[in-house]
């Protein structure tokens, strides 16, 4: 039976290995992607989609409602305020 420190060292090496086969074999499918890309004219939108937003913080509604009131101000998402709720929102609603 092995001892330890051989099977930590085959580990290694298949490691290594396994890296180097990746490496070769990825160039391989660069190549093809990038043949089948222009072979049949693809965008990258058309391959990734719109990805304009990824990562990116998501942006604040602009306020629909507001309270006359108190002047509180509530976007229509969510649940409504306990100064809405219940009733007719025309009232309250923001006219541009």
């Amino acid at each position: 039976m092995a001892t330890y420190k051989e099977l930590k060292s085959k580990i290694e090496n298949l490691a290594i290995e396994a890296e180097a086969a990746r490496e070769k074999e990825l160039e391989a499918v660069i190549l093809a992607i990038r043949a089948q890309i222009t072979e049949y004219g693809l965008t990258k939108y058309e391959v990734f989609g719109n990805q304009r937003d990824a990562g990116r913080m998501r942006t604040h509604a602009s306020p629909k409602f507001r309270d006359p009131k108190t002047g509180a101000t509530w976007s229509g998402r969510g649940r409504p305020p306990a100064w809405l709720a219940g009733k007719n929102r025309d009232r309250f609603q923001i006219k541009e």
